[in-house]
């Protein structure tokens, strides 16, 4: 016998979404307060890994010690929280957490290693010195971004982009940092593994074995993962396992080998100009300058991915180019403040929204609340700092994925079927991937990059901006979808440009102004477009 006709429902493809739906609090809904507080806080110890990671390897490089590398992290996580705020109040208004960035690490080692410095023989004079330096070319920096954002230049740029052109973008800003991912949960794998084995159980299998406390276990994973590992290191450390290590398994493994808490002080406030006044070097400000563009780049991504998360429709490039100016300002006030690293949008945050199905503006404003309140109480803000990098890391392999399946899913308003979809998705994500795998393995084995000329700024320029998955991936993308058969009517179609017309404008669609509209009227004294 024949077998039977399938359903007709079971043919129809699954439906294309605007809105990321199964969200449980999207951009505008927040959940309870004392839920709000405790996703918060989450929040404020996820971005703590980056926040720690980047001066714990810049600062004793610039000739700082314990005392100095807790004050850099103090003042990073004191500014993350004046631009987080910022953002969401004024900005993009988008619940993205504006941290400290990987992408300004190579100009400021650039700046480290100048020859001005290398005769400095007091080290905590030298850091000072190197410390003034990053905050000028940080100030010079950060006036591309705002006069990009603020003259509404990057609206037109970011009006080409569709659908086909951004699920590149999007995923090599999750996917891209997989160096970040596995290779540091391996330096110490006693704990790494188990901190992902956990967070795995807690947020995807216990939420179905238990379905009435499940929902707890989801949103809450990372808190009860990182307690109940991190205690199991702290026994492993005062039991004596780590006793005979090598130095190197020490620093990784040990809770209490970070001298954070140490170092910190009971009470400090960061202040503008607390390491001296900044110097000016035109080359090093070029290359601080190729960084922040490419930072841009990046946070143009993530901007896209938060948005997704948080449930909200895609944001209209007038918001997207308001919130680059305020990211801006957000470097400019790094700059002031003495942080040694420029700002942009935190991936493992935006990946948190996809993993606790939270979106609310409410709980990212809370926990930079919470950066603000722990970097002022020294120590307080140095005990949560003190994790050991393999439990961040682990974390990490999760919270970068979802930020990666957020470019991956723009994919449904495009044409798989078509060979020039395939060749432009292809293309663009095998090159992000190749062409800074091939500067970094450079890099690594010369001691310098491909680009190696007289001109210090200028290889230093090239060599950031290639060395960015994200970037590289996006910009051929964005090459390819704007120029191949971009008059062909089926093009657009193949493209999803079509699907995303109704939010090349702030007006064309009814629910921008629910999502993205100011605080406080200001609407009519800054209207967007």
């Amino acid at each position: 016998m024949a077998a039977p006709a399938p359903k007709q429902e079971e043919l129809q493809p699954h439906a294309v979404r605007d809105q990321l739906p199964a969200v449980s609090y999207c951009l505008t809904s927040p959940p309870p307060w004392p839920e709000a507080i405790l996703l918060g806080f989450q929040h404020y110890l996820v971005m703590l890994g980056t926040t720690v990671i980047i001066p714990t390897a810049l600062v004793p490089q610039m000739g700082g010690g314990n005392e100095e590398k807790a004050r850099v992290i103090q003042t990073l996580l004191f500014v993350a929280g004046i631009n987080t705020l910022i953002q969401t109040f004024l900005g993009t208004r988008l619940p993205a957490v504006i941290g400290g960035s990987y992408t300004f690490v190579a100009p400021t080692i650039s700046i480290i290693l100048a020859g001005r410095y290398s005769g400095i023989a007091d080290p905590h004079e030298k850091f000072l010195r190197i410390m003034r330096g990053t905050q000028g070319a940080l100030i010079v920096a950060s006036t591309l971004q705002i006069i990009l954002g603020f003259s509404g230049l990057w609206r037109i740029v970011v009006r080409l982009l569709s659908p086909l052109s951004a699920a590149p973008l999007v995923a090599l800003v999750g996917f891209g940092l997989y160096e970040l991912g596995f290779p540091s949960v391996a330096k110490c794998i006693e704990i790494g593994l188990p901190q992902i084995l956990l967070l795995v159980a807690l947020s995807q299998h216990i939420p179905h074995l238990l379905p009435l406390v499940g929902t707890a276990f989801e949103r809450f994973a990372v808190i009860m993962s990182i307690v109940v590992v991190w205690l199991y290191a702290f026994f492993l450390t005062v039991g004596g396992a780590y006793k005979n290590a090598a130095p190197k398994t020490q620093f990784h493994c040990r809770t209490d080998r970070s001298g954070l808490v140490g170092g910190a002080p009971w009470i400090s406030v960061p202040y503008p100009f607390q390491w001296g006044a900044p110097t000016f070097d035109a080359g090093e400000a070029f290359a601080m300058m190729a960084a922040s563009f490419v930072a841009l780049v990046e946070s143009t991504g993530a901007f896209i991915a938060v948005s997704r998360y948080a449930s909200a429709t895609p944001c209209p490039p007038s918001i997207m180019s308001r919130g680059i100016g305020w990211q801006g300002v957000g470097i400019l006030l790094g700059g002031l403040f003495g942080t040694a690293n420029g700002s942009s949008v935190s991936v493992e945050n935006a990946g948190l929204l996809g993993l606790t199905r939270v979106g609310s503006r409410r709980v990212v404003q809370i926990s930079a609340g919470f950066m603000i309140f722990f970097s002022v109480l020294g120590k307080f803000g140095a005990v949560f700092a003190s994790i050991p990098g393999p439990i961040i890391a682990a974390i990490y392999c999760l919270l970068f994925a979802y930020v990666g399946m957020a470019g991956v899913g723009f994919l449904q308003f495009c044409n798989l079927n078509s060979f020039r979809t395939k060749f432009i998705l292809g293309f663009s994500l095998f090159m992000g991937l190749s062409v800074p795998q091939y500067f970094n393995e450079y890099t690594s084995v010369a001691g310098f990059g491909p680009v190696h000329t007289h001109a210090r700024w200028f290889n230093d320029m090239i060599n950031v901006v290639f060395s960015s998955k994200a970037f590289v991936g996006g910009a051929v993308a964005y090459f390819l979808d704007n120029t191949l058969h971009r008059r062909d009517g089926t093009v657009r179609k193949d493209r999803g440009h079509h699907f995303w017309d109704r939010f090349r404008s702030f007006k064309t669609d009814p629910r921008s102004e629910e999502f993205y509209s100011l605080p406080f009227n200001l609407n009519k004294f800054f209207p967007s477009f």
